[in-house]
């Protein structure tokens, strides 16, 4: 049965020791990311007008996820997490101001993003990890609700600020604003207390390659990934094209997007009875993706921003395949098993903004969004038909006499 434990409030989790320094340092984090990605975007769109390449400025960095994946994610369960996520956050810091210097050539630009994104892969397992030792499996949920709340207010007021500085001011100022929130991140993170890392051993790549083995054994944990990773990454790749596609609304349409992901969240995490979330897997990946054929039709701009914000409420599926895989996975693994969900997950996305953005590139960016949204209707009911027939032994949907699988 679906797990009917009554739900922390959300002072209750700020009550939580160090759940704030955690959540203030992610904050921070996010907001970095935004203003980044989108001033990068620019940078590179302005100076080649080449969809394909903006799209990668901003989401490739995604594609250097399955490396990290797949050489370094036992460190998420083997490293001190205060020291972890502080020297990450540096390390960005790093990054991102050397991409704002004047003259710096595009392929080198994209270097340094795939750079970020080979260590980035390390920050979302022991982020959440942490998360699931602070409040326990039972608070995740809540907690990873909120995270997800702040992600979208940070992102509607960083594509909302980011705009305006980028207009206003330039790319590469946004760049160095950027990297004074990572450093602001790390700084936070400080504030953490020090813990001995979750599981013992030295991170090494045949840790790595055992512990994936593990998590990907089991036929119903496997289904939670791939729906976590495939349908959502596509719609990311429409996404992509925002710059491309109006050029002088891309920062509108981010925020619309994180808006509609915003209120996904707070319905899914927050407003929903336990028993209901794990019926409405389906119909909010088929949101996540449907409102998106439409702007084939190129709609004008306020009915656009409505159709994005609606498709990004369905962003929202992913809240229930995490509590899923949350319920799924033996405590010594937790840091290393969303850690596995994050670095596929952003994977994808890379994947998907670079088949976008060649779509758009050999026809038009509305043209690519209707591609990339009917490919992602097309898994998420190829995957439901797979996980209805292994519904009885525990598959991604579970039924109410399904819903109680043991962790393995």
């Amino acid at each position: 049965m679906p797990d009917d434990t009554p739900r922390r409030t959300y002072t209750d989790l700020f009550r939580t020791p160090e759940f704030s320094p955690l959540f203030l340092s992610s904050s921070a984090n996010i907001a970095a990311q935004t203003v980044s990605g989108l001033a990068l975007g620019t940078l590179v769109f302005r100076a080649t007008n080449s969809p394909l390449l903006s799209a990668l400025s901003m989401f490739g960095p995604a594609l250097a996820q399955v490396l990290g994946a797949t050489f370094f994610l036992s460190g998420a369960d083997r490293l001190p997490p205060r020291a972890t996520l502080a020297g990450l956050a540096l390390a960005f810091a790093g990054a991102t101001s050397a991409l704002a210097l004047p003259g710096l050539p595009v392929w080198a630009m994209l270097a340094i993003v795939l750079a970020e994104g080979l260590i980035a892969s390390l920050g979302g397992g022991v982020r959440w990890g942490l998360l699931t030792e602070i409040l326990s499996k039972n608070g995740y949920l809540s907690g990873r609700s909120l995270f997800n709340m702040m992600s979208g207010v940070m992102q509607i007021a960083g594509y909302a600020a980011g705009g305006v500085l980028v207009a206003v001011l330039s790319p590469r100022l946004c760049l160095l604003l950027a990297a004074a929130l990572y450093g602001t991140s790390a700084a936070l993170a400080l504030r953490l207390t020090r813990r001995p890392p979750r599981a013992s051993g030295r991170p090494s790549v045949r840790a790595t390659w055992s512990a994936n083995a593990r998590l990907w054994s089991a036929p119903a944990r496997r289904h939670v990934y791939l729906a976590l990773w495939i349908p959502n990454g596509l719609v990311v790749g429409c996404e992509s094209l925002y710059v491309s596609y109006d050029p002088r609304a891309a920062g509108t349409l981010f925020a619309c997007a994180a808006l509609g992901m915003l209120a996904g969240d707070v319905t899914v995490g927050r407003l929903l009875p336990p028993r209901l979330r794990p019926r409405l897997g389906i119909p909010l990946l088929v949101l996540l993706a449907a409102p998106y054929l439409v702007l084939f039709l190129r709609p004008p701009l306020p009915l656009t921003a409505v159709l994005v914000a609606l498709a990004s409420f369905g962003f929202g599926a992913s809240l229930v395949q995490q509590e899923r895989l949350v319920a799924l996975t033996p405590d010594d693994l937790s840091g290393h098993a969303l850690g596995l969900h994050s670095a596929g997950m952003l994977t994808m996305q890379g994947v998907a903004a670079t088949a976008a953005g060649t779509v758009a590139q050999l026809t038009s960016p509305a043209t690519a969004m209707t591609v990339m949204a009917l490919a992602s209707l097309t898994v998420t009911f190829a995957l439901t038909a797979v996980s209805r027939r292994g519904a009885t032994d525990g598959g991604l949907w579970p039924t109410r006499a399904a819903g109680a699988v043991r962790a393995t």
